[in-house]
């Protein structure tokens, strides 16, 4: 087995677990943070179309805030133990911490929208996810796998369920449970708290997560297109649910319902597709940025500075979006946000350490006695 190399001991502090902070995973939730600001501001397509160039950009659709979700359940099972979850009464002390940080990140969430930027703000889910998966923080990665795979196949009727719930809601509604169902992003978090199980350290690990991602994405992906292909008029979909196309049959509906591989369609597919596409990044960063040495540790230390600050960049770049006067939609917009999020994430780890949001997440943890 081969460790990741040792982090600087500004980036360990904070690390509540034993084991070195791993860079690939920091650089994978950069992706997933800057894919994000694309997605917002970057004036990206709908859709990809594979013959246009122009539209693939678009893969950040969906893609990113799947791999920001399983990225979570990642990081709950690197600060739970990482293979080696404690047990009684140390697990009570990680399951009250994992509380306060899913409270804190659900205020963030809430005082965001606030803010009322025309952005679909994905935290107050994420902090109900921290709070879902206290109760399998013990469980093993197989049977993880086994419950995630219920939640995909849930996704679907569930997120149909729902929809009439929000037949009159407002922006707030819509973000509290619509755009990003709980059980479908359930499903990544369980998988990425999977992949941590594992063994994430791995190189051996890497290679088997990197290549079963990307098999089983590009397996779903291609089942989803030959039977349920993306309808014409998608361009009306609303994120987070089914939906069939103008003039569908029964069996056309029900196809586009469970095999949709449109993105943020909440379908088996979706799901499938989309947690194969992270679990392969997460495990290429892991891959090529961590135990190879201090020049690939340099390479990396600008996404990784990012990603190590997740709360303080996504909170950061809305906060600007309120602040400007116009709101800004292009490649060149996407380009500056990006650009300002690592030169302040690089400068604030340098010479401060953890970011403010997570050093103030971290405080409130140390809430919780410690057991012993």
């Amino acid at each position: 087995m081969t460790t990741a190399r040792p982090a600087p001991p500004t980036a360990l502090r904070g690390v509540s677990v034993s084991g070195v902070r791993l860079e690939g995973v920091d650089v994978a939730r950069a992706l997933a943070l800057l894919g994000m600001m694309a997605t917002h501001v970057g004036g990206i397509a709908d859709q990809v179309d594979w013959s246009d160039p122009g539209t693939w950009a678009a893969v950040a659709h969906g893609r990113s805030s799947s791999l920001f979700a399983v990225l979570a359940g990642v990081s709950i099972g690197l600060t739970s133990g990482r293979t080696s979850p404690p047990g009684p009464p140390r697990i009570g002390r990680v399951r009250g911490r994992l509380a306060i940080r899913a409270l804190v990140v659900v205020a963030v969430g809430l005082l965001l929208m606030a803010l009322q930027t025309p952005v679909y703000v994905i935290l107050p889910t994420y902090g109900v996810l921290f709070l879902l998966a206290i109760p399998v923080l013990r469980v093993r990665a197989r049977w993880l796998l086994v419950l995630a795979a219920v939640c995909a196949v849930l996704s679907p009727v569930v997120a149909l369920g729902i929809v009439p719930l929000y037949a009159d809601a407002g922006m707030w509604e819509v973000q509290l449970g619509l755009v990003y169902p709980v059980v479908t992003f359930l499903a990544y978090v369980l998988v990425g708290l999977a992949v941590a199980r594992v063994g994430l350290e791995a190189r051996r690990t890497q290679v088997v997560l990197l290549a079963s991602g990307a098999v089983v994405a590009a397996l779903a992906y291609i089942v989803g297109n030959a039977v349920a292909p993306v309808p014409a008029d998608a361009g009306f979909a609303f994120p987070g649910v089914p939906y069939a196309g103008e003039g569908s049959t029964a069996a056309e509906a029900t196809a586009q319902l469970f095999l949709s591989p449109r993105d943020h369609s909440s379908s088996i597919v979706d799901v499938v597709g989309t947690a194969g596409v992270a679990v392969a990044v997460i495990a290429l960063c892991t891959l090529v940025f961590d135990g190879r040495g201090e020049v690939v540790r340099r390479i990396g230390y600008p996404l990784a500075a990012v990603g190590s600050m997740p709360l303080t960049v996504y909170a950061g770049h809305l906060v600007v979006l309120a602040a400007l006067p116009t709101y800004p939609d292009s490649a060149a917009a996407w380009g500056w946000f990006a650009l300002g999020s690592i030169v302040f994430a690089m400068l604030w780890r340098r010479f401060l350490g953890r970011g403010p949001l997570e050093r103030v997440t971290a405080r409130l943890t140390r809430l919780v006695p410690d057991p012993r």
